[in-house]
């Protein structure tokens, strides 16, 4: 028996609600699926880009003195030649601040000392063991020498800068674009000139959640400024880094009496503290979206269910005059599937108007046409699967039901 689409199309304007409001729906939960993919998709991208750093080897203990008689140059000389010499240790320093923390130093740096300065790039303090400390490769030039290390800043000098860095190669494409940055010179907020020793491969420095995480560069200086914590990168070898952690407090909160050992942590829970709040948003939007896609099913599950009880007689009469069961289950499937089309013809408008406000609103990148294609196709196949025991169940009404009187 040939299949028409017009009386299936003037069936369903008989009763236009219930397929109305499951075309809305559909049309919602395709809106909601590609934007919130594409969000989570862009949130899982960003967390997995390299870092630069050896994260899975590195422990960070923090310490702060609490007494008059804590010192803490003389504390961090001792701390670092116990770590140093510690089997296991590969290398170890201070710094002002955890990479991949989201807290720390940014500032500007330019290339002209009448240059307007617009950015603000990422500083870190390290000692001659900094980059060894962070797993990082010198792709040019060379390292701090031990003597080139500054002491650390005070309240009469906080404004002093240092005679030479060591920068990443993205900042040092920021800064020279097309050139090669070593040996050149670069001038901080007050115009202090420091000469490029160095340069790194590229590495995330402190600031993940930035637009521009690679813009980096090291100080050779003892990170303890106005009486702050003294924080430790050590990098032991693979494998080392969770008995050492308990070797390490031990020795270090016993040591000195006059200092508390606030933590001794890995870099990945800085790391993972940091994704934080975009783990918790692809939890929530996955969520939401498995949620919209699950209640659009059932509504069109319920959708085709009512439409089978209430033709049961009308199911019979086509049976009773040639209709095979193929027949009954494509017609259910069309009117299913007319419906569905419906609601993700109204839902690709619906996505892309949703995703340019996200990228007005939000600074969002521009909605990607594989995932609106790809929510098609997803919502358009769930659709027909939710109509399939329906118009099966459709499909079993015996020819008899015609006969029948209510």
């Amino acid at each position: 028996m040939s299949l028409e689409v017009r009386p299936i199309l003037s069936a369903l304007l008989r009763n236009r609600t219930g397929a109305v409001l499951v075309a809305l729906q559909v049309a919602i939960a395709l809106a909601v699926l590609v934007n919130a993919l594409y969000i989570v998709m862009q949130r899982a991208e960003r967390m997995r880009r390299p870092t630069g750093i050896d994260v899975d080897n590195i422990i960070v203990v923090s310490s702060k003195g609490f007494t008059q008689r804590y010192q803490p140059a003389a504390a961090m000389q001792e701390d670092l030649a116990y770590l140093r010499g510690l089997p296991g240790v590969v290398a170890a320093t201070v710094t002002n601040s955890p990479p991949l923390s989201d807290g720390g130093n940014n500032e500007p740096l330019v290339t002209r000392p009448e240059e307007h300065r617009t950015d603000n790039y990422n500083q870190l303090e390290v000692d001659e063991q900094g980059l060894d400390a962070l797993g990082l490769r010198l792709v040019a030039g060379r390292n701090f020498r031990r003597d080139e290390i500054t002491a650390p800043l005070t309240t009469t000098d906080a404004a002093r800068f240092v005679p030479s860095i060591i920068i990443g190669r993205e900042l040092g494409e920021r800064l020279f674009p097309h050139e090669n940055p070593l040996g050149k010179r670069v001038y901080d907020s007050l115009n202090q000139v420091a000469t490029i020793i160095g340069v790194v491969d590229p590495v995330m420095g402190n600031f993940p959640s930035h637009d521009h995480p690679g813009w980096v560069y090291f100080v050779p200086r003892l990170a303890y400024g106005f009486g702050g914590p003294v924080e430790y990168l050590i990098r032991t070898q693979p494998g080392q880094r969770a008995a050492l952690m308990g070797v390490i407090e031990a020795h270090m909160a016993k040591s000195n009496p006059d200092r508390v050992i606030d933590s001794v942590r890995t870099l990945n829970f800085y790391r993972d503290l940091t994704y934080l709040s975009d783990r918790a948003m692809e939890i929530y939007l996955a969520t939401v979206t498995a949620l919209m896609v699950a209640v659009t099913c059932l509504g069109i599950f319920a959708l085709a269910t009512f439409n089978v009880s209430t033709r049961t007689k009308q199911i019979g009469t086509r049976r009773a005059v040639g209709a095979r069961r193929g027949d009954i289950v494509r017609y259910f499937l069309v009117e299913n599937g007319l419906i569905t089309t419906a609601g993700v013809a109204a839902g690709c408008v619906l996505a892309l108007a949703a995703g340019y406000w996200l990228s007005l609103e939000y600074a969002l990148p521009r909605l990607d046409l594989y995932y609106l294609v790809g929510g098609v196709l997803l919502l358009w196949g769930i659709g027909q699967l939710a109509a399939w025991q329906p118009a099966r169940r459709a499909a079993a009404v015996p020819p008899s039901v015609a006969t029948r009187t209510v």
